[in-house]
């Protein structure tokens, strides 16, 4: 590349960078203005306005964090002070991928965990088919006769559900460091090393990878979700790393400290909420047991994970009623114990999180169905505007750190989905609560 090219790269990439600032300074005041307006609409009636003010101040702050989290990251994958330079890291490894009826996915899964770019005799590779009806099994075991050494296969007639999967991998493994994957996940080979180095740091239980849709192009839901995907995790999982807790390191790919894990296994598989088991948030509730134990928990950009998301919309609206019953029995479990680990980011950052998620729902009720019949449908207007503003902000980070990635217009697609559909799928969660199905993959 010449001189002149790079030159010419750079001014662009000045200009480009110029542009989001004044585009970012436009609807931050824009924000303000709608605020504003907001509150002469409230006027007196002040658990709105504080309502208002809370959202506002807190999304703001997650995308200055987001913005701040290669430099407050730096001192979280910092080596030991006694680490020498010259030494290399590379402990053993295990993955643990439970599965069931993956017969079109799991190949790929696990011969892209062979594949990494990592000492092979530090790989080791558990699969533990959990009850399949198709080919899986039979997959699984075409692999094992090719890779006798390196990949173990445990075998379930009956299906016992992933959280006992995992518990079963995660104790036969040799692994300093366990990889827990999705089965139809798996982490890009060249990039492996990124998830496994922050281990180097005793104080790091925990490490999420980064995830993108592998089927991002399939229709439109999977596009919206590919942009929400890469918002989750650039910009929502990277501010929470700023402060070494991010609360969910996800079940797409993420690595555990054997150390950190297994005293507190035996807690994690039998976790019960009102009086049953609980069936499905395995990562959420991992990661909060990792912290609770007094481990940071981080996310990484430069490890590089791919998933495969819903497709349909019945699909999507399963996925996303477990998830959320899964937040609503995490959140009153973390809740409980971060004000004492944490104090700092309990009370600036976990509970007003609970706060907000809770609340968005009843408030985006109100200005939908009732504000337009008694303040007016330009309240509502403006309710509608000030949420597409706030996207426009989480957009254009989203264009700052990835210019390259084409999905960015979604997130508008996306918002509009949460407010009008998505946001209000936490009240049937709640009201089936009790309902543990489809608990098991």
């Amino acid at each position: 590349m010449t001189t002149s090219t790079l030159t010419t790269e750079t001014s662009n990439r000045k200009l480009y960078n110029s542009i989001i600032i004044i585009l970012t300074c436009i609807v931050i005041v824009g924000i303000i203005v709608v605020k504003s307006r907001n509150f002469n609409d409230f006027s007196g009636d002040y658990f709105l306005i504080s309502y208002a003010l809370l959202v506002t101040l807190f999304q703001t702050s997650r995308v200055v964090s987001a913005l701040l989290y290669k430099y407050s990251n730096k001192g979280l994958l910092a080596p030991p002070s006694d680490w020498n330079a010259n030494d290399t890291y590379e402990p053993i490894v295990t993955f643990v991928v439970p599965c069931k009826n993956e017969e079109g996915a799991i190949r790929n899964t696990v011969t892209k965990c062979l594949d990494a770019n990592y000492p092979k005799d530090k790989i080791e590779v558990i699969v533990i088919n959990d009850g399949s009806t198709d080919r899986t099994g039979e997959i699984l075991d075409e692999m094992k006769k090719e890779l006798p050494e390196r990949l173990t296969i445990i075998h379930w007639k009956k299906n016992r559900g992933k959280r006992h999967g995992m518990a079963e991998g995660f104790a036969r493994a040799r692994g300093e460091i366990i990889v827990q994957l999705d089965s139809d996940s798996y982490i890009m080979p060249d990039n492996f090393k990124k998830l496994i180095e922050p281990f180097r740091n005793e104080s790091i239980g925990a490490v999420c990878a980064h995830a993108d849709p592998d089927n991002s192009d399939e229709n439109m839901l999977t596009r919206m979700q590919a942009a929400y995907y890469f918002v989750s995790f650039r910009i929502m999982k990277a501010a929470e790393s700023t402060y070494g807790l991010v609360f969910c390191c996800s079940g797409c790919c993420s690595a555990y400290r054997k150390t950190a894990v297994m005293p507190i296994m035996e807690q994690w598989l039998n976790e019960q909420f009102l009086g049953a088991l609980v069936t499905w948030g395995d990562d959420r509730s991992l990661t909060s047991w990792v912290i609770r134990q007094g481990y940071k928990t981080i996310y990484t950009d430069q490890a590089k994970s791919v998933t495969i998301v819903p497709s349909t919309l019945r699909q999507f609206i399963v996925q996303q009623v477990r998830w959320k019953k899964s937040w609503i029995i995490n959140a009153f479990f973390t809740g409980r114990f971060i004000i004492k680990k944490e104090p700092f980011i309990a009370l600036l950052y976990y509970y007003p999180l609970i706060l907000i998620s809770i609340l968005t729902p009843f408030m985006a009720a109100r200005a939908l169905v009732y504000m337009p019949f008694t303040i007016g449908v330009a309240s509502t207007l403006y309710y509608l505007l000030g949420i597409a503003l706030v996207t426009s902000l989480f957009i254009l980070v989203y264009r700052a750190i990835a210019p390259e990635n084409k999905y960015w217009p979604y997130m508008y697609a996306w918002s509009g989905f949460s407010t009008f559909f998505l946001t209000f799928l936490i009240f049937y969660a709640a009201a089936t609560l009790q309902n543990r199905g489809w608990g098991t993959r």
